[in-house]
This record gives C-alpha cells, structure tokens and sequence, in this order.
C-alpha cells in the first residue's frame, strides 16, 4: 500500500472528530444540548400532571367536603359511643343507636314543624280576604286613596311579574328536584361516612399510625383527642345558645299568644345556631309568619325583638360562651368564621371554630412562652398593677429615700409616669 492510500485510510471518521477542535471565530455553536429534550419533556409532563390533579380536585371538591363533614360529625358523637361500648356493647350498634335517636328527634320535630305550618298557612289562606280588606281600608283612610279589593286582585293577577314568576317557576321545576336528590344524596353520604368514622374510629387511628414512627404516634393521637373535646364544646356551646335562645322567643311569643309557641321557640333556636350564614332568617321568618296570623302588629314586634336578640347575641351572649367552651378568644372565633366562609362558604362557617380551636390548642404545646417583664408598658399605666409594682419596688430599695417623683408614680399620676419614663430614655 502506498503512503498516500495509508494516510487517506487512517482519516477519522465525523463522529470521531473531537469537540475541543476550535471554531472559527464569529460563528456561535448552533446544536442544540443534549438536555433539552428531556427538560421540555418533563416540563409538558409536569403541566399535564398539573391540570389533571386540578381538574380531579374540582370534580371531588363535593365528596371532600362530604368527607370533612362527616369526619367533624363523628368527632362530636364519638364521646357518646366510647360511653356506650366501655359498658360492654359494640361500637357498631352504639353508633347505630346514636344515630338513630339523632334521626328519630330531628323526624319528629320536623313533623311536628310541618302540620303546624301546613294549619298555619290554610288558616292564613282561608283569611286572606280579610287580611286584604283590612289593609285596604287602613291605605284608604291614611293615604286618602278609593282601593277596592276587587281592583286590587284584579291588577295582581294580571300583572306582568306574577306571570313570569309562575312561568320561571314550571320552568325551574326540573332544576329544582335535581337540586332536592343531590341534597339527599350528600345527606346520605354524611351520614355513611361519619357512621363509619365513628364506629370503626380506634381501627382508623391504628391504620394512621401504623404508617408514624412512634413519637409521631403520640402526637396525631393527642390530635384526635382535642379534636374530640373541641368538637363537643363547640357543639355544647351552640345547644347552649340554643336553649337560651328558644327560652326567650318562647317568652315573647307566649306572651304575645302566637300559636305553637314552644314548637317556634325549638325551631328558632336550633336553626339559628346551627345553620350558618342565614339560619339567623331562616330562623325569625316563620315567627313573624306566624304572628302575622294573629296580628300584623304581632308580626312586627317579633322581627324587632328578633333583630335586637341577635344583636345581643352576636357582641355579648356567642364570644363569652365560645370562649369558654372553645377556649379560644372572641376576636379569633370571629375571625375564623369570617375566613372560613370565605373559603368554604357554609360548610366552613360551620367548622371553622372547632377546626382552629383544635388547631390552637394542639400548636399550642409546641410554642415556647416567656415569663413576661414587670414593666408599666406591659401591666398597665394607670391600673393597680401599675401602682402596686411601684410600691413594690420602693419598698425593695427602702434603705434608700424615696424620690418625690416615685412617690408619684406609685400613687398613678400620669405625669410623674412620663417623666419617669423619660428620665429612663
């Protein structure tokens, strides 16, 4: 073989050409890196995961609040069942048992509630007439008008409002009944969930902590149990509220002579305490209908006396009994029920203060507190405290006289308190 054909041999092929060869100078590298690919790759892979996990939580939102709900409504009937299965019975028939009465109560007081507004409105019915002419003549004599019933009935009937309200009314009829099951339903599935959560509570505990190391055993089972004693005082303070407010309605309405009193005074407490948001009108509407019945100015004594009720309840009866059963301050229990309809809507009115009253008392254990310094700023200028600390402190220094500012300050003069802190600067 020549030397020439040698040498053409042994030229290296292109992939064998090595990158440190130098480029010509003005000509940037054009390839593209090798981790670009992959990056793009995942990058896509990421958004995707992204917008299924977004779109899965969007279509399970109902079941989880479902789910919350029932986990909530387990923890206030889980003391009631450990009553009942540490004397020996299952925890499946005493939850059973627990719900049962739950269902058997809230029956019989929505029966009760439903013969007495079915009287009521055939009564109301059958004396519409009069109530028409009665408030005819007072318009006529006050306003100085010439209204007749017959007119009147005539225009309401033909009017244009009422028409379109009947017409959206058989239109909405399908709207509605879907909307009647799917209440049903998510009533139903509270009430399978929070059954099960209930009964097989302590095997759900062991299968959560069989997964923790033992000192996180510890911790989520000290969480369950302030869950449990915040739930049910949270739940013993709105029966509280309730009673206190279904006493005072019965008063008003008994003394009033509203039919049904005690039947009204049971539904304004329990649906004003424990449907949130708008059981506070839920509540006073039926009274007021009622007292209607009797007489319009009935009616309008009980709307006061419900406006001024919930008033009173709202800035001194609810944060004083919350307070003490929850255990958290007014300000942060109202707080918490502001943000948790903000979130949730009414679920989270519901249980935002159990939820941060367990919240609070749990990361309570892990907060380090300090004693505080025995300072005027911190006791209070012009209280006792001020004044006593003062005395306190010249009497330690008693072998030294006493200034006549401190003798000043120690009787809680405003002034001599400045110029001490000044004179300190």
């Amino acid at each position: 073989m020549s030397p020439r054909c040698a040498t053409l041999g042994s030229v290296p092929e292109p992939d064998e050409i090595s990158n440190d060869v130098p480029r010509p100078e003005g000509r940037p590298d054009t390839r593209m890196p090798p981790w670009l690919p992959r990056a793009m790759v995942l990058a896509l892979a990421l958004v995707a995961c992204f917008q299924l996990a977004t779109w899965g939580f969007h279509q399970l939102i109902t079941l989880l609040l479902n789910v919350l709900i029932a986990f909530f409504l387990a923890l206030a009937v889980e003391p009631a069942v450990d009553w009942m299965a540490a004397r020996g019975m299952r925890r499946g028939l005493a939850t059973g048992l627990v719900f049962l009465s739950i269902l058997v109560a809230a029956a019989g007081f929505f029966a009760l509630l439903g013969s007495m507004l079915a009287g009521q409105i055939t009564t109301m019915v059958e004396e519409f007439p009069q109530y028409l002419d009665s408030l005819i003549s007072w318009t006529n004599n006050t306003l100085h008008t010439h209204l007749s019933r017959v007119e009147v009935q005539n225009n309401l009937l033909k009017s244009d409002w009422l028409q379109k309200y009947v017409q959206d009314s058989a239109n909405n009829v399908l709207a509605v009944s879907a909307t009647v099951l799917g209440s049903l339903f998510n009533l139903l599935t509270v009430a399978l969930f929070s059954f099960y959560f209930a009964a097989d509570g302590p095997r759900l505990r062991r299968a959560l902590c069989s997964v923790l190391p033992p000192h996180r055993q510890a911790e989520v089972l000290r969480a369950w149990e302030i869950a449990v004693a915040k739930t049910g005082g949270y739940l013993y303070s709105r029966g509280l509220m309730a009673l206190i407010s279904g006493i005072a309605h019965y008063v008003l309405l008994e003394v009033l002579g509203v039919p049904y009193a005690p039947a009204l005074a049971i539904w304004v407490g329990l649906v004003s305490q424990f449907i949130p948001t708008i059981g506070t009108y839920l509540a006073g509407a039926l009274p007021i209908l009622i007292a209607f019945t009797v007489n319009p100015w009935y009616a309008v004594w009980v709307f006061g006396f419900v406006v001024i009720y919930q008033q009173f309840e709202n800035y001194l009866l609810q944060p004083r009994i919350t307070a003490r059963t929850v255990d958290i301050h007014p300000a942060v229990a109202f707080g918490s029920v502001v943000a948790g309809t903000a979130l949730m809507g009414a679920v989270g009115a519901l249980i935002a203060i159990p939820a941060t009253a367990t919240l609070q008392a749990f990361l309570g254990a892990y907060v380090k507190r300090y004693e505080v310094t025995d300072d005027l700023r911190v006791l209070g200028r012009r209280g006792r405290g001020a004044r006593a600390l003062a005395r306190v402190r010249r009497t330690l220094r008693s072998d030294q006289p006493s200034s006549p500012l401190e003798d000043r300050e120690a009787d809680g003069d405003p002034a001599a308190q400045g110029e001490g802190q000044g004179a300190v600067r």
